[in-house]
């Protein structure tokens, strides 16, 4: 018999990949070029041109026993370097390799965080909406999970409800920008805002509380918008990063930490993170991709085709009578269900082959999740599929 926790887990499973699932069941019934599969955010682009020319280059060029054994559980010293390097010519920072330690994804850098921090009973507080996986990451370290209602219709975080909520628990605060599932980039005042009420908390408590900014998104965004550096505004934060998004390597599992040296017991937190990335099974991020990554820092990919995917998916809806949330980062659009049961209104989507994700995942009812790191041809598709949705529902609502 499995653990309880993790029946609750089975029980419970991701939306996101729930849907997934079933978009591939779908594309066999009725062809995949006529299913609109808007559920997960899996890059389409394929990584830019550098990233197979470093893999090539290193290959041919690396010794083979140094570049496929083992090596510290922080990583590759140079790649950290170099990593430490780049953060700080793009943000003024400060680091150095002693404060980067590489991961295996966002994701596994995430749950190394929440090992290296959490004791049972502690609290991990985020924003609604917010990824659906933070909750399960906190109740599989034994933490309580708070979640700050949702600030409509800016989706900045709701700082008077965050200030009211910190308790003498809170331990993580998660931050995530720009925002899944929103696309909202918080602006300099809403992170300048957070950080002075969790000085005040953490001195009124008398406790350490550590903003986690979860930042897979960070290179991903539009026009002239910039995505302020945490680590600027308050001491205690711990950056995670990865290239799943920046480099369209999501199956690679590639990313790091930024463990600054002003944030509290930062030195015993490096050493922990280590250990907990060996207790966990990771051991360290993968070898070649460490090596990848380093030759490709200023590498992008076409962010232009996410936007004109942005414009068109965000007008066509828009024109329709939905409403979104126009985003200025990620690739995500947050629509409002047009009728009050997210859930529902994703159920009558699928009878038009359109797979979306509801708002309820997200901490966030009434609303639902568009990926539109799609193909344009499957947007183009989607769109009358779309119309007709919204034409059975003002029928049904008449």
């Amino acid at each position: 018999m499995i653990s309880k926790q993790m029946k609750e887990f089975v029980a419970n499973g991701s939306a996101i990949r729930a849907m997934f699932e079933e978009g591939k069941e779908m594309a066999a019934i009725y062809g995949a070029e006529n299913v609109c599969d808007f559920s997960l955010g899996n890059p389409n682009l394929p990584p830019p041109d550098m990233v197979k020319e470093a893999i090539i280059q290193i290959l041919d060029q690396e010794d083979p026993t140094d570049l496929h054994g083992y090596m510290s559980n922080s990583g590759f010293l140079d790649v950290r370097e170099q990593i430490a390097q780049s953060i700080n010519r793009k943000y003024n920072t400060s680091f150095s390799n002693e404060n980067i330690i590489m991961t295996v994804g966002a994701a596994g850098g995430l749950n190394v965080v929440f090992k290296t921090l959490l004791d049972p009973g502690d609290q991990v507080m985020t924003f609604a909406p917010y990824f659906g996986e933070y909750r399960n990451y906190s109740i599989s370290f034994n933490a309580d999970f708070a979640v700050v209602p949702a600030s409509i219709p800016s989706f900045q975080p709701n700082l008077p409800e965050f200030e009211r909520m910190l308790g003498p628990t809170t331990k993580i605060v998660m931050l995530n920008t720009p925002n899944n599932p929103t696309g909202v980039v918080y602006t300099e005042e809403t992170i300048a805002g957070l950080a002075e009420i969790l000085y005040r908390k953490q001195e009124e408590f008398g406790t350490n509380i550590y903003l986690v900014s979860d930042e897979p998104y960070r290179e991903l965004v539009y026009g002239d918008i910039e995505v302020p550096y945490v680590t600027k505004y308050y001491d205690n934060t711990i950056v995670v990063d990865s290239y799943s998004k920046s480099l369209s390597l999501p199956g690679e599992r590639i990313g790091y930490l930024v463990i600054p040296d002003a944030a509290a017991d930062s030195g015993m937190i490096l050493a922990a993170a280590n250990i907990a990335t060996r207790l966990l099974g990771y051991v360290n991020a993968p070898s070649l991709m460490q090596k990848t990554v380093a030759k490709c820092l200023d590498a992008k990919v076409d962010i232009e085709y996410y936007d004109r995917n942005r414009q068109a998916l965000y007008n066509g809806l828009t024109s329709m009578g939905y409403e979104c949330t126009y985003p200025d980062g990620a690739f995500y659009l947050w629509v409002k269900s047009p009728i009050e049961d997210d859930g529902e209104f994703v159920k009558m989507a699928k009878k038009y082959q359109i797979l979306l994700v509801p708002g309820t995942f997200f901490g966030c009812p009434g609303y639902a999740r568009i990926a539109y790191c799609v193909l344009p041809r499957t947007i183009e598709v989607a769109l009358p599929k779309f119309q007709a949705l919204m034409e059975e529902i003002k029928e049904k609502t008449l």
